[in-house]
């Protein structure tokens, strides 16, 4: 499976077709309105293909903030879906991770730090255990998780980023998004196999977000550092650079709008 990353303002109308007809394949509450605006909404997507045929996508917006004095530079998750029959390859999360470092790196040495705009953070939403799962499989600390509180720091910043992008359709109580336009797995992939549920990681994403199945969210974050990359992280820098190099100019900010869905980790 090969991975093209793309600037969205580039896509041609029947790429964007093939987007829209893999979504809609695995969620409800697609429409073609929504998706347009959503997608508009991002500045980044990374395509995968297997034999020429799409069978999987990530729309990204990256976007600068600043929480507390400090500038920050924030990669926003939008729409992921990876069909079932594409799980096995280590594309998505190789291409993902190799793309955000490359975009963060080329934000430019504005004040000296490593990504011109202060640290890298992830801010994802999302309403399916495995996308949640990609933390705990490549970033070593993260938040909300099942084994540790989460910092009043990191929850103030987790805090500050959801209500800048959702307003009050987030529930900080709960650390719960429910978008205006949600759209819910379809029941082919919204299940939980018994023997994920004895995953303490599947667990918790299940106990913290029990509306999952509507289509709720849940607010994560972690920082995008080489130091936070777990082994299986590095395994994926270290296994190359995917196909279509980014370069900074489309990346600036954008509204918001968008949600986790599915894809395997490896």
């Amino acid at each position: 499976m090969n991975g093209i990353l793309e600037r969205v303002d580039e896509l041609d109308e029947v790429r964007r077709a093939q987007m829209y007809t893999l979504l809609e394949r695995h969620f409800d509450g697609v429409s073609a309105e929504g998706f347009a605006a959503d997608l508009g909404e991002k500045n980044w997507v990374l395509l995968f293909e297997d034999g020429g045929e799409l069978v999987g996508f990530s729309t990204l917006l990256l976007y600068p903030s600043v929480h507390a004095g400090e500038k920050l530079t924030v990669v926003y998750s939008g729409d992921t879906i990876v069909d079932p029959a594409a799980w096995g390859s280590t594309a998505l999360p190789r291409m993902w991770i190799d793309a955000v470092r490359r975009l963060g790196a080329e934000h430019g040495p504005e004040d000296g730090r490593e990504h011109g705009r202060g640290r890298l953070v992830w801010l994802l939403i999302t309403s399916g255990f495995r996308t949640y799962r990609f933390l705990p499989v490549f970033w070593r600390d993260f938040h909300p998780r099942h084994d540790q509180a989460m910092p009043a720091d990191v929850a103030a910043l987790r805090d500050a980023l959801a209500r800048e992008r959702f307003g009050d359709r987030y529930d900080p109580a709960r650390g719960i998004v429910r978008l205006r336009r949600p759209q819910a797995l379809r029941a082919h992939l919204s299940g939980v196999p018994e023997a994920r549920r004895t995953n303490a990681h599947v667990a918790f994403f299940l106990s913290a977000n029990p509306g999952h199945v509507r289509g709720d969210e849940l607010v994560c974050i972690t920082e995008l550092s080489e130091d936070n990359l777990t082994r299986a992280g590095w395994r994926m820098v270290r296994s190359g650079p995917a196909r279509g190099a980014p370069t900074a100019d489309g990346a600036g900010d954008g509204g918001g709008g968008g949600r986790g869905g599915t894809g395997e980790p490896a």
